[in-house]
């Protein structure tokens, strides 16, 4: 198994916008067939040092992985949004 933990700090990050990112992650969950876990929240802590969602997916393995990273819905629906209401995307990628 395969976690994917991406964390963004979003360059508005007022409740509309945050509400609207999780929106758009959360709506992956049946259109990506690799998806096998999927949550998404945002930080309640606020501080300098947040960042503002987290999103956390599960895959049976790195090629399905990649396969939901070019995914027309990920690539297509998905990173557009993410690239242009965020300041800042970081992910690790962990076995186990």
């Amino acid at each position: 198994m395969i976690t994917h933990i991406v964390l963004f700090k979003l360059s508005n990050p007022t409740k509309e916008a945050i509400t609207t990112v999780l929106d758009k992650l959360l709506s992956m969950e049946g259109k990506i067939p690799q998806l096998r876990h999927l949550e998404a929240g945002s930080d309640v802590i606020r501080s300098e040092r947040s960042y503002d969602v987290a999103l956390v997916t599960r895959f049976d393995s790195l090629d399905d992985l990649q396969a939901y990273q070019v995914h027309p819905y990920h690539a297509g629906q998905v990173l557009p949004l993410m690239k242009s209401a965020c300041s800042s995307i970081v992910a690790v990628d962990y076995e186990g």
